[in-house]
């Protein structure tokens, strides 16, 4: 663990770690939405689902 802890704080790697972060919450702010969505389909309120997306 010490040794990618030493290599992820370099300086030119910092930028790569903020990527991965930005992604990741990216990834779940998708998947949030995608349960919300499905949870929807299944209650038979399809056309509410672009209402949801520009709330």
């Amino acid at each position: 663990m010490e040794n990618v802890l030493a290599i992820a704080t370099q300086p030119d790697n910092i930028p790569i770690i903020g990527m991965l972060v930005l992604t990741l919450v990216c990834l779940g702010s998708a998947m949030k939405q995608a349960f919300r969505h499905d949870r929807l389909i299944k209650k038979g309120q399809k056309d509410r689902i672009f209402e949801e997306m520009y709330r």
